[in-house]
């Protein structure tokens, strides 16, 4: 997905919220400036990171927050999966709330509020915009063997591994492998926080390779870009990985909820509002 120019200053704005060292934002400048044309903003802000690094050591840890939110989850699960098991299609009830979890984002928000997380659980029926697109996706599962989901949060990763285990009871053929990032980046799941919320119970947890909070085919290890290759359906969870997969001409599955003025402005939809895109691809 291109960087806009709304886009492009959000980036740097966001940044300079992070320091004031004028010898680190005219590089960042300098980064956003002299961009491809087919750079993402996940590519970008992985350049900030690595410059962030040179100049000042590690960034800001993540990790307590990461648990933080994988516990809160969890403790949720057994008053989530008898919501799930009592509706009428668990698969799509399953969906919604692993759609919610997305909303778990220190990257796209500015203020992660634990409230307003709990309180978008109030409805969990599928958007009637959603319906076309989830039947859409329900026949490509029904003739596929291998599904790939492709990760973004912490806490969402335990939504994830509901929805997992409801998609292969409505389709037990499938072979299902889940990609998280390949380092610490923001509170994005990486394979250490998929085995602390049992998701490896679920699926093959195949790194990205890198500490970058998107998918970016060109970095991906040779493992991971074939269980991608393969993969029949692809469901990427996340508006980093709507940014840095679309439009690349695969046939891909995106679910997120829509948390900046782009993505509200890209798809009409108030704030928080969830989506569910089919890319057909080429």
């Amino acid at each position: 997905m291109r960087i806009s120019e709304s886009c492009a200053a959000c980036l740097y704005d966001k940044q300079k919220n992070k320091t004031s060292d004028p010898v680190y934002l005219a590089r960042v400048r300098e980064i956003i400036e002299t961009r491809g044309e087919a750079d993402s903003s996940p590519y970008l802000v992985w350049q900030f990171n690595r410059l962030h690094e040179e100049l000042f050591g590690k960034g800001a840890d993540y990790r307590d927050l990461k648990k933080a939110y994988n516990d809160l989850v969890l403790s949720m699960e057994d008053a989530l999966v008898r919501e799930i098991e009592a509706a009428d299609d668990p698969l799509a009830k399953a969906f919604v709330m692993a759609r919610i979890g997305n909303y778990i984002d220190f990257g796209a928000m500015n203020h992660v509020d634990e409230g307003t997380f709990l309180r978008l659980f109030e409805d969990t029926e599928m958007r009637e915009a959603d319906k076309e697109v989830y039947a859409s996706f329900l026949a490509e599962c029904a003739k596929a063997r291998n599904f790939l989901l492709i990760c973004d949060n912490c806490g969402e990763i335990v939504l994830d591994r509901l929805f997992i285990r409801e998609l292969k009871k409505r389709f037990p053929r499938l072979t299902v492998s889940a990609m998280v990032r390949g380092g610490e980046v923001l509170n994005d799941a990486t394979g250490e926080d998929a085995s602390y919320v049992g998701l490896d119970r679920e699926a093959a947890i195949v790194s990205n390779g890198e500490a970058v909070a998107g998918t970016i085919y060109g970095m991906l290890p040779e493992a991971a870009r074939e269980v991608l290759d393969e993969a029949a359906v692809v469901l990427a969870k996340g508006q980093g990985n709507y940014e840095s997969m679309s439009g690349q001409g695969r046939h891909v599955f995106y679910a997120f909820l829509c948390k900046c003025d782009l993505f509200t402005g890209r798809f009409r939809v108030p704030r928080l509002t969830g989506v569910f895109v089919e890319e057909k691809g080429a």
